[in-house]
Order: structure tokens, then C-alpha cells, then sequence
């Protein structure tokens, strides 16, 4: 987004990302961050208010938090559930209401979730992530035909395999069936997906709202 001209306000639940903002900086924008657990809804109102202060406005969003805790639905605890989902599904909530009034005020705004493949196809192990990335496309196609008519689009990125600190901990044998189910032959990158995201906030989709795009090299289609 840096890259692309946007100023960028990013959080952090547990430590600062002071490198990502440099990051940000070195391209010529401004670049912010905020702690924040996107499960508590007062403070999502209070940082969408602090980047709005610092920034001047507030453009677009980008609800990308997420967290696993995966185990057979059998011996899942009650709190790894309502983990999973508080920060996936109602943080995503959360910071969509909390920037909805700023930008029906504007008459304009982008909104990206991201979900995962895993929202459309399940995934033993997951039933509360993958319950919490399907319920994002439902929020997805609500708010979209809620805030259709003050030009604020709603879409949701729906990554497959991508090679992250969270795919990092899989096994080699693992990783080796997921690449075979996957037609383009090549695990995705964070950069398939943050160009996705840039193209939805872009004006050439303009006309794109309540979408869910995947992003998975075919292992979903």
C-alpha cells in the first residue's frame, strides 16, 4: 500500500512494528501504528479515531488480523474457540463499525478482509478458524450491500498456501501434500495476496463490491 502512495496506519497486538513503519516511511508516505487488540470494540473506535487525528482521514481498511488454534473439535476447549473467533470474526466487526460512520461521511471507502481458503472448503483441525474466515464472508456480502449506496465497497481476499511464520511451523510432509493439491505448482507469496488488496483499494475496481477473490493458485476454483 506504501508502495502504491497510501499513508499507512498499522497496529500490533503484543510489539511494536517499528520496522514495518520505516518500511512505510521509506517510501515517501507517513506511517503509524497503535496497539491494538482488534477483540476489544472500544478500542477499535479509539485507534480509528487516532489514525483519522494523525493521518487527516481514513481511506481504507484492511482487516488482516488472525490467529490459529487448531485441534480436533472433539478435545477443543471452549477458549480456543472463542479466541480464534473473537479475533478473526468480531475483531473483523469491529473495526469495520468502527470506521463505517467516518467513511458513510465521506460517501466513500474501501473495505478488505482477509479471509482464507479454508472459509470455503473447511479444514480438519479447524473448525474454528475456518468458522470464522466463512462467517467473514458472510459480514463481507452484508455490510457490502449496507454501505453500497454511500460508495464504499466490500470485498474479501481469500488467500490458500502462503508461505508465513504461521505456514513456517507445518511439517515438510505436510507441506508436500498441500503443494500437490495445488495446480500452479508453487506455494503463494505475501506479495500475491498484498497485490490483490492493492488492486481491490485501487480505483480499476471500482465497480467490485460483496466479493470474495481467491487467492490460492487454483487449489480452490
Amino acid at each position: 500500500m506504501a508502495e502504491a502512495g497510501a499513508d499507512v496506519f498499522i497496529t500490533y497486538n503484543a510489539s511494536p512494528a517499528d520496522g514495518v513503519v520505516e518500511a512505510i516511511r521509506a517510501q515517501g508516505v507517513r506511517g503509524e501504528q497503535a496497539q491494538l487488540n482488534v477483540a476489544d470494540g472500544v478500542r477499535c473506535e479509539d485507534v480509528v479515531k487516532e489514525c483519522i487525528e494523525k493521518l487527516g482521514g481514513l481511506d481504507i481498511l484492511v482487516n488482516n488480523a488472525g490467529i490459529t488454534k487448531d485441534g480436533l473439535l472433539m478435545r477443543m476447549k471452549d477458549a480456543d474457540w472463542d479466541e480464534v473467533l473473537d479475533t478473526n470474526l468480531k475483531g473483523a466487526f469491529n473495526m469495520t463499525r468502527a470506521v463505517s460512520r467516518p467513511m458513510m461521511k465521506k460517501r466513500t471507502g474501501r473495505i478488505i478482509n482477509i479471509g482464507s481458503v479454508v472459509g470455503a472448503t473447511g479444514n480438519a483441525g479447524q473448525a474454528n478458524y475456518a468458522a470464522s474466515k466463512a462467517g467473514q464472508e458472510g459480514l463481507t456480502r452484508a455490510v457490502a450491500k449496507e454501505l453500497a449506496s454511500r460508495n464504499i465497497l466490500v470485498n474479501l481476499v481469500a488467500p490458500g498456501y502462503i508461505v508465513t511464520e504461521m505456514t513456517d511451523v507445518l511439517s515438510e510432509d505436510v507441506k508436500k501434500a498441500v503443494l500437490e493439491s495445488i495446480p500452479v505448482k508453487r506455494f503463494g507469496s505475501t506479495r500475491d495476496v498484498a497485490n490483490t488488496v492493492v488492486f481491490l483499494a485501487s480505483d480499476a475496481a471500482g465497480y467490485i463490491t460483496g466479493q470474495v477473490l481467491h487467492v490460492n493458485g487454483g487449489m480452490y476454483m
